[in-house]
């Protein structure tokens, strides 16, 4: 996984046994991997990467004094530099696996509690289970001690106050899974605080999202935000719904296509201030794209997967496909089938790097005049050169939220069935003039007997919506007169794709079920895909590639259609042209059929450490600095980008 900007340097000599995790703290120490530990080993990453605070100041499993009892803090935060020892603690974390619950007596926050209290100089602490994350600050009242709720930590070297209401040069890009974890906190607070079904409570979300993304994009302060004092009682969570409301309305004017002039945010003032103060310390717009989009697609997932044979392409499946292409800025790239727009940011994330990289050389290292004329690329090229469609308005509307997430280019996505006639589309998607004119295609579209396409009018449009005759004689599959009663969408897709290519030079990528290329009964459809397109590789994915949603034998097909000469040239020698295939097999691509994440290992079964260079963006004194750190992570099991970056060596051999 990308996180930022890294490179590989050499592995580390650390082996990681089974069962077993790597502390992030000291680097060394392999520890159970448990429920717990996992939220443990997250919100110490947390605490480095985007709270700042030096690993040399935080302590695992830090043994405290309380009376005769000997108990265990699961993080502490010290004093700048200071030793090690109770009386230095600044800040005290207690990590729970999920099923523990906040109001538990023994291991809730009031044992949270009981530790800062037995710390004396200890201001702060956080209690989480990575569903549940509650921040507290200790502070004396009436020789009381007392716990006052707090939105958020404060980052190393901030004051309290500014621990409040956030600057924006503040914002934290979130790292790893910490995005995941308050996705998952903010739905199911609304499902369970205000009454929603989980559906109604992710559209809910979704607002607050648009909101916080309009907020850093276009606000001169920080409006997205509830201070300590304005989470409970009456009048703060009223503060806050002020601003939220006012921000959600320039939201509409801004995105009319997604929101409707008359949508309101639902929610109570009291759970919408808890949601806000969960939200506020993360960056959206500079979070890492691979980061948000395993948070976004995961949560859209669990709400708006349907009946019709929809399931979303893995992360790492788009990136291969997109690093085979190698999209350019110039080239116009469409799915239609886009769903929530996985290879569309996919795509759009690549040619942004690519500008990235050329301003940056242009302006020798000068990011201010860099990221000015990186933005007013990037807005032009997704404006212009970036499509999708989808059947179903909803994932459309969740497209749009994710494509404006990650960089803003909702304005090319439409919702329309692409098998149909264009006269059936929007006059804004006709007016994309897309037949015959794109440059590359990529996409997954749906599959299935039990979604067939049975419109008369529809099959009658395509070769491959005929019944089509077999021939032992000259060896040829022939169409006949004679329309199907129905066909599986995705042979459809198949001849609707290449007609969307420019002849002679469009490319496209596409997930098909393995019956395509070889079940006997099918041979005519790939008759018509040898005559009218040079396939270019074939990838065979492992049979969990998209486990655990669904159990699917599946490959990518990579087609390049023929010009109309070239075909017809073959149609009158009675021969088609012999190439070369590039064809691999993907046979290692990260996760289990339960979705676990699947490491590199030795032969001894053990995990293998790589140590890597990250490159994290901070601002000081309003300006952005890029600083480099090095850290450990295991190798995940994935040969995708290796298949990746064979293709293009076997394909720039054949220029």
């Amino acid at each position: 996984m990308q996180e930022g900007t890294t490179n590989v340097l050499k592995p580390a000599a650390v082996i990681v046994q089974q069962g077993k995790i790597l502390d992030y703290i000291d680097g060394q120490t392999q520890r159970e991997e448990t429920p717990e530990e996992y939220v443990r080993q997250e919100i110490a990453k947390s605490l480095v990467r985007e709270y700042s605070y030096a690993k040399k100041d935080i302590a695992v499993e830090f043994v405290l004094r309380l009376g005769t009892r000997r108990p265990r803090a699961d993080l502490v935060v010290f004093v700048e530099g200071a030793t090690h020892s109770q009386e230095n603690g600044f800040i005290i974390v207690e990590c729970k696996a999920q099923t523990v619950k906040s109001s538990d007596r023994k291991e809730g926050v009031g044992q949270l509690q009981s530790y800062m209290s037995a710390c004396l100089n200890v201001h702060y602490g956080m209690w989480t289970n990575g569903l549940e994350r509650i921040c507290y600050r200790k502070v004396q009242k009436d020789g009381q001690v007392l716990f006052e709720e707090t939105p958020d930590l404060p980052m190393f070297g901030k004051s309290e106050d500014e621990a409040e209401r956030p600057r924006f040069d503040q914002l934290k890009p979130a790292s790893s899974d910490a995005l995941l974890f308050a996705f998952r906190r903010c739905h199911n607070y609304i499902a369970g605080n205000q009454g929603l079904q989980k559906p109604q409570a992710f559209w809910e979300l979704l607002k607050l999202i648009f909101c916080k993304i309009h907020d850093e994009r276009n606000s001169d302060e920080v409006q997205f935000f509830a201070a300590a004092n304005e989470r409970h009682g009456v009048n703060g969570p009223l503060k806050v719904k002020g601003r939220l409301d006012k921000l959600f309305s320039t939201v509409k004017a801004d995105y009319p296509t997604i929101f409707k002039a008359g949508e309101m945010i639902d929610l109570t003032p009291q759970v919408l201030a808890y949601i806000v103060g969960q939200l506020q310390m993360y960056s959206l717009l500079e979070s890492d794209v691979d980061v948000k989009g395993r948070a976004y697609e995961e949560i859209v997932g669990a709400n708006l997967r349907g009946d019709r044979g929809e399931f979303f392409t893995p992360r790492n499946i788009c990136r291969m496909a997109v690093a085979m292409l190698d999209p350019g800025e110039n080239q116009l790239i469409l799915d239609l089938a886009c769903g929530t727009g996985g290879f569309l940011i996919t795509s759009m994330n690549h040619v942004i790097e690519k500008i990235r990289e050329a301003e940056c050389r242009k302006w020798g290292g000068n990011l201010e005049r860099a990221e000015l004329a990186i933005r007013g690329r990037i807005s032009k090229f997704a404006e212009n050169h970036i499509v999708g469609i989808d059947f179903n308005p909803e994932l459309v509307k969740a497209s749009k939220m994710n494509m404006v997430m990650n960089n803003d280019g909702e304005g090319g996505l439409y919702q329309g069935n692409s098998l149909a006639s264009p006269g059936t589309w929007t006059e804004k998607l006709r007016s994309r003039n897309l037949l015959g004119n794109v440059d590359l295609i990529f996409t997954n579209p749906p599959f299935g007997s039990k979604i067939p396409v049975d419109n008369p009018s529809i099959l009658e449009m395509y070769d491959l919506g005929y019944i089509w005759s077999y021939s032992a004689n000259n060896d040829r599959w022939e169409k006949t007169s004679a329309v199907q009663k129905s066909q599986p969408p995705e042979i459809l897709f198949v001849e609707r794709c290449v007609k969307f290519l420019k002849p002679g030079v469009g490319r496209m990528a596409i997930v098909l079920p393995d019956g395509i290329l070889g079940s006997p009964g099918l041979g005519y459809v790939r008759e018509w895909i040898l005559k009218h397109t040079r396939v270019l590789a074939s990838i065979d994915l492992h049979p969990d590639t998209f486990q655990p949603s669904v159990s699917v034998q599946t490959s990518v097909l990579v087609l390049q259609r023929k010009s109309d000469e070239e075909v017809n040239l073959e149609e009158a020698a009675g021969r088609k042209n012999d190439y070369e295939v590039f064809m691999a097999v993907a046979n290692h691509i990260g996760h289990d059929k339960r979705g676990n994440i699947t490491y590199v290992r030795d032969k001894r079964g053990n995990e293998i450490v790589e140590e890597i260079e990250e490159i994290s963006k901070e601002y000081q004194d309003g300006k952005p600095v890029y600083r480099k750190q090095k850290t450990q992570r295991k190798v995940i099991d994935d040969n995708t980008m290796q298949i990746a970056g064979e293709f293009q060596k076997w394909l720039s051999g054949l220029d």
